[in-house]
């Protein structure tokens, strides 16, 4: 189990994604357990990056499906195509033809999302499921039936069984409270944000022609930026956003660049309200404590 964990670990670096032994080791048992697991954070955590690298490190596909208010079956399962039913059926009379229900009903004019999709794949994909607790629980119920037994019935064609069993991944940023039943069906992981060396090593990661002093103190800035009094703390996105705005503009040190770093801070504030209560703040000292 180690020698899985080191790999996976391994293989999430490869793809870019700086991981724990604590969520290697949920996913690499997610995977040997054949649960789902479900991951809350913040919003900017990366908790839909997570499932983006392991797609990666498995080398399969990801599917995904968002979840929002009032999404229903048919936007998570299936739909039939009406517009080409309808145009094979005037076909049919044009050429004098009898129309079968079984012609119309036929796998061509099945339109497969995400959930139908991640069970008629050949090789295990992720799926993932993204801002579940935006769904109602009605759909939720829904999704712990289809969890449960990965099939799913069509009644024109009847009940489709998985070719593979997907790895799900499911994220909640915690606007609404989840079923008991939900939470027992899956593993679970909670992400917070990343400390000062996680977040140096992500930013390395994803920048590694950028020097490293450099990095530093923009992880530096963005730690102090979190602790302040802000509506939206920025995320690990905004912070990598924003250091390739500011290499963009050939900042070698933050301290040396006042009129750039302010400029360029609507990479990680994106509300007038924190916009104007950091505009109040040093950003002067800031930045000469970042170096």
């Amino acid at each position: 189990m180690q020698e899985k964990i080191a790999q996976l670990i391994a293989s999430l670096k490869s793809c870019r994604y700086i991981t724990d032994d604590e969520l290697a080791t949920t996913l690499v048992l997610m995977e040997v357990l054949g649960r789902p697991i479900l991951i809350e954070g913040e919003a900017g955590v990366g908790k839909t990056a997570i499932a983006a690298a392991l797609a990666c490190a498995r080398d399969t596909q990801l599917i995904r499906l968002q979840c929002y208010e009032g999404i229903d079956a048919s936007s998570a399962v299936y739909e039939w195509n009406y517009t080409q039913q309808l145009l094979w059926i005037k076909i049919c009379e044009q050429r004098d033809e009898s129309v079968h229900e079984s012609d119309i009903y036929d796998q061509r004019f099945l339109l497969e999302r995400p959930l139908l999709k991640s069970i008629r794949q050949d090789k295990a994909p992720v799926l993932l499921i993204d801002e579940v607790d935006r769904a109602d629980e009605a759909f939720e119920a829904f999704l712990l039936e289809v969890l449960s037994d990965f099939s799913i019935t069509i009644p024109e064609l009847g009940t489709l069984e998985a070719r593979s069993i997907p790895h799900v991944v499911l994220t909640s940023n915690g606007t609404r409270e989840l079923s008991d039943a939900l939470r027992r069906r899956c593993l679970f992981h909670y992400v917070p944000f990343p400390p000062f060396d996680k977040e140096l090593a992500i930013l390395a990661a994803h920048l590694p022609e950028v020097d490293l002093k450099l990095l530093m103190q923009i992880t530096k800035f963005v730690q102090t930026v979190r602790d302040w009094d802000i509506r939206k703390r920025p995320g690990v996105a905004e912070t990598i956003d924003w250091a390739r705005a500011l290499c963009s503009f050939d900042v070698s040190l933050l301290v040396d660049n006042p009129d750039i770093v302010r400029t360029t801070l609507s990479c990680l504030l994106k509300t007038t309200e924190d916009h104007r209560f950091v505009s109040e703040q040093d950003v002067a000292a800031l930045m000469a404590k970042s170096a």
